[in-house]
């Protein structure tokens, strides 16, 4: 658990989990816990952004995550569990191949499509009959599903098609209507987590994350579906998403830019001069920090006195993938089509 602590005093029933500067005691989680159970919301931290939770299992309690972020229902959610012995409970299959990409990925951002059982309700997967179901490798996401005692449903803690938040305070800018926050700083990979199907002859990606194509090649073999690019199979998979409020677009030689009101998200460090604003994503051209980065310097961009936001492209390879698919989906509909 990189950058926690984690204090146990059994003796005294004292609790604590440090993230940096934050600290969230037990009795914080144990609340959020017991609103979990009587089908409240809670936005938690994971290790990619925060996470919008109720319990996988009440659909009436799940169904106050749609109307909350002002989701379609068409787009399923992603279930989080803390124990591999829950596969079993939702999904319907017994593919060893599940067990060989949870123990090398899990916890961790790598999120599995599998056949649902009939426990998981169906607005959960917006009717499909699949689930997706991740590990978070986060300490008090891994503890509020443990106290809960529940599989948590949870797309990312904002309005639908927002930017993806990173703090806590990008939870309560969007959903102030929210029933508890724990706010455990900063989230660490800062993108969500990686998607994949698995197949007869091996996995597909429905979204890229920072666990990338070559990772997962190394368990199972990549073995890509024909499938129609306007279905929605998992999250994030609609072409437009995580879009701010305020215009955004993809540095390209053809596009022309007005410097003096536009803020720029750099990667490399060059040609800055003349901006309005500049982030600098990464210090030294670091892919991963690029996506740890980047939905909360488009926050930052959104939040400041800016006309419109541009964001320095990188190629499209690893996790370059992941962050290209971002800036592609937040600028689509900005884009002239």
């Amino acid at each position: 658990m990189e950058n926690f602590t984690v204090i146990i005093q059994e003796k005294i029933g004292y609790f604590c989990v440090f993230y940096k500067e934050k600290m969230v005691r037990e009795d914080d989680i144990i609340k959020a816990a017991s609103y979990i159970r009587e089908g409240k919301l809670v936005a938690f931290p994971t290790e990619t952004v925060y996470g919008l939770g109720a319990n996988a299992l009440d659909p009436l309690a799940v169904a106050k995550i749609f109307e909350l972020k002002r989701r379609p229902s068409f787009d399923p959610l992603i279930v989080h569990i803390a124990d591999i012995r829950d596969i079993s409970t939702l999904v319907a299959t017994n593919d060893n191949r599940i067990y060989q990409l949870a123990e090398k990925f899990w916890p961790g951002p790598l999120t599995l499509v599998l056949p649902k059982k009939s426990t998981v309700p169906d607005i959960v997967t917006a009717g499909l009959p699949n689930v997706g179901i991740r590990m978070p490798n986060h300490p008090i996401a891994l503890s509020l599903i443990k106290q809960a005692q529940r599989p948590i449903a949870a797309p990312s803690a904002n309005k639908f098609g927002k930017v993806s938040p990173t703090t806590a305070q990008h939870v309560q800018k969007h959903l102030p209507g929210v029933d508890f926050i724990l706010d455990g700083g900063k989230t660490q990979v800062g993108i969500e987590s990686t998607i994949i199907k698995l197949n007869e002859k091996g996995f597909d990606i429905l979204r890229n994350g920072v666990i990338t194509k070559e990772d997962i090649e190394k368990i199972i073999p990549y073995a890509p579906e024909d499938k129609d690019k306007n279905a929605v199979l998992a999250s994030g998979m609609m072409h437009s998403h995580y879009s701010p409020d305020k215009p955004i677009y993809i540095l390209n030689d053809n596009l022309k830019v007005d410097r003096e009101k536009a803020g720029l998200l750099s990667f490399t460090g060059q040609d800055i001069y003349g901006y309005k604003k500049v982030i600098y994503v990464s210090k030294n051209t670091d892919m991963r920090e690029y996506a740890a980065n980047l939905f909360e310097a488009i926050h930052q961009l959104e939040d400041s006195d800016v006309d419109y936001i541009v964001a320095e492209p990188v190629p499209e390879e690893g996790i370059g993938m992941a962050i290209m698919d971002r800036l592609k989906k937040a600028s689509y509909r900005y884009q002239k089509r």
